[in-house]
């Protein structure tokens, strides 16, 4: 039996006095979609921010492809292949599409010091394939025509697909996706939902999502977490999350 791309064992964290996530246990298997939910403060972004390392949990373990990655950097995690979009959009405004996307290759371009200063044979290749490589993404997103427009400048749900292209064009194997949907119109969420089923298809990667979208996460994800007051209620198919009646009593309420 195969390990999980991504296993997480017993995580918490505490932050002074509060107990933000309480011995949550997550696991992400190879080529899979898993959903966290919950109502607003139940942690759910909280247990992102531990598992690619802006925060280090107080107890319990991540591992990521068989390696323990817990407490490790967020850009040593970005590194070994597992990135992330936020709530809150965090492109570079003042900069082009394009731009974006180049950045983002910044730390798997093969230069060095001396190669750009001089433009050697291999900065220049390295810097076409960069190129090539935004180019694909932009089109892949029907981004293209919108290259040297300034991100800050476009549609809310252009930039949405932007951030993602952001995170693809470094070939993760872990794509984690904060509250994609957010602020996008019906048609865009169908169009996200397409798009989530179609990056894990063409480009092998597992997805792990933080959605209030019902309808997104119910028709998307395979396995779903469901957390409230920072610790795991329940875990299981959409149709298991559908019918559970503690899931529902945390959404909903009870008489």
């Amino acid at each position: 039996m195969t390990s999980p791309m991504l296993n997480v064992s017993s995580l918490s964290i505490s932050f002074g006095g509060l107990l933000a996530v309480d011995n949550v246990d997550l696991q992400v298997e190879t080529g899979e979609i898993v959903s966290i939910i919950g109502p607003n403060g139940a942690g759910k972004t909280t247990v992102f921010n531990c598992i690619c390392g802006f925060y280090k949990p107080t107890t319990g373990i991540v591992s990521f492809q068989r390696e323990d990655i817990t407490g490790m950097p967020c850009y040593k995690t970005a590194r070994r292949g597992m990135v992330r979009t936020f709530q809150n959009i965090r492109l570079f405004k003042g900069l082009t599409a394009l731009e974006n996307l180049l950045i983002a290759q910044h730390q798997h371009l093969n230069t060095g010091f001396f190669a750009g200063l001089f433009s050697l044979p291999s900065f220049r290749r390295s810097e076409r394939e960069a190129i090539d490589k935004a180019v694909f993404w932009l089109d892949y997103m029907g981004l293209k025509d919108l290259a040297n427009r300034e991100a800050g400048t476009l549609p809310y749900g252009t930039q949405r697909r932007l951030e993602i292209a952001r995170c693809m064009i470094t070939e993760p194997r872990l794509l984690m996706l904060d509250e994609p949907a957010a602020g996008l119109n019906p048609q865009e969420k169908q169009e996200l939902q397409t798009l989530i089923k179609d990056l894990r298809t063409s480009h092998d990667v597992s997805v792990l999502l933080i959605e209030h979208d019902m309808r997104l996460v119910m028709s998307t994800a395979e396995r779903i977490l469901v957390m409230e007051h920072g610790k795991t209620i329940a875990t299981g198919t959409p149709e298991e999350i559908r019918r559970n009646e503690r899931v529902i009593k945390a959404y909903l309420g009870e008489e």
